[in-house]
């Protein structure tokens, strides 16, 4: 019997009392006799059951019976409602409507004090981050690839490409990775031979085999998802050489926006570009000087950049002022 689905069983029974067997099944997905075992299974728990028959007759947690609160300190609700807000603000929730329910549940079964106070931090807390807008994986694929990355048991997997191409993979994984609202796999590609990179919600069913794949050491999952996200194909191949250390172009330069390397003079600067007006000006907001080695457009970007740049600040005083609403607090300015 899965524990599981007894859990499943003793939540929907404190959510929604009173559902009838057939009711209960087609919402666990089993049949009317498994909801009979988990009954008994809950009952021998010491946890009483009472089926009642008739037309509004169904099951429900015996009257007065309540399961021991959930033992939280205030610290401790706040630190999971807060992580369970922002999580679903970064994305970095699974499934859809998960983390509603999850805040369902600890409302339910915290302390009636300690539920309000905790409610008062989710109704008043505002997070200035920007909402995640990509598709969260499935819980199930998550811990699946997570287990079989833990045990290296070998995968295999469904994957649709961003053509909306669909195929069948076996994948050895090495590791997850959460970046930037998504979720990513990387690990060997017996189809490609080679170490690839994955979105998990593209990903389909997966299923993990019992064949273990050897260790791939001193792996960094991390580095590998930044570099080949790094790599992504674009109109633009760029090449520029910064004047400043590796140290300070490390500091300022995300590993997913370049390739560093030394250079003489400086370091060389690789990556790939749809647009090279935004370029053109990450390149001025670095503060450094810097060489465009290609391509030519770039260099005629930073060239309209700078006679731009130099145009709005030869304007007279007056003639780029905007004026700030009065709902604005004091000291908030905008650009003009």
């Amino acid at each position: 019997m899965s524990t599981n689905r007894v859990l499943a069983f003793l939540e929907l029974l404190q959510a929604r009392p009173g559902l009838t067997g057939p009711e209960l099944a087609e919402r666990l997905e089993v049949d009317v006799r498994s909801v009979r075992r988990y009954v008994r299974r809950l009952e021998d728990l010491g946890i009483p059951v009472q089926a009642e028959r008739g037309r509004y007759g169904g099951y429900r947690l015996m009257p007065g019976y309540r399961l021991p609160p959930l033992m939280l300190t205030g610290d401790e609700a706040a630190a999971v409602v807060l992580g369970l807000l922002a999580g679903r603000r970064a994305g970095l929730t699974v499934g859809e409507g998960a983390a509603e329910s999850a805040l369902a549940k600890i409302r339910r079964v915290l302390p009636d004090a300690l539920r309000d106070r905790v409610g008062a931090v989710e109704d008043m807390v505002g997070l200035t981050s920007r909402s995640a807008t990509a598709s969260r994986p499935s819980g199930a694929t998550l811990l699946t690839l997570a287990d079989a990355a833990r045990r290296r048991r070998r995968v295999r997997l469904t994957y649709r490409s961003y053509r909306g191409e669909s195929s069948e993979r076996t994948v050895d994984p090495y590791g997850l990775v959460f970046h930037s609202g998504r979720w990513y796999l990387t690990g060997h590609d017996h189809r490609r031979g080679e170490v690839r990179t994955f979105r998990l919600d593209r990903i389909g069913q997966v299923v993990a085999t019992e064949e273990e794949f050897p260790a791939p050491g001193e792996f960094d999952a991390v580095a590998h998802v930044m570099e080949s996200l790094a790599g992504v194909p674009y109109r633009y191949e760029v090449e520029v050489v910064l004047v400043t250390t590796m140290e300070e172009a490390r500091r300022r330069i995300p590993p997913t926006a370049a390739a560093l390397a030394p250079a003489d003079g400086g370091v060389r600067m690789t990556g790939r570009a749809e647009r090279l007006d935004g370029m053109a000006q990450m390149l001025a907001g670095l503060g450094m000087p810097f060489t465009v080695v290609g391509p030519p457009e770039l260099r005629e970007e930073v060239r309209a950049l700078a006679r731009r740049l130099s145009e709005w600040a030869g304007q007279p005083r007056d003639a780029g002022r905007v004026t700030v609403p009065r709902d604005h607090p004091p000291g908030f300015t905008r650009s003009g």
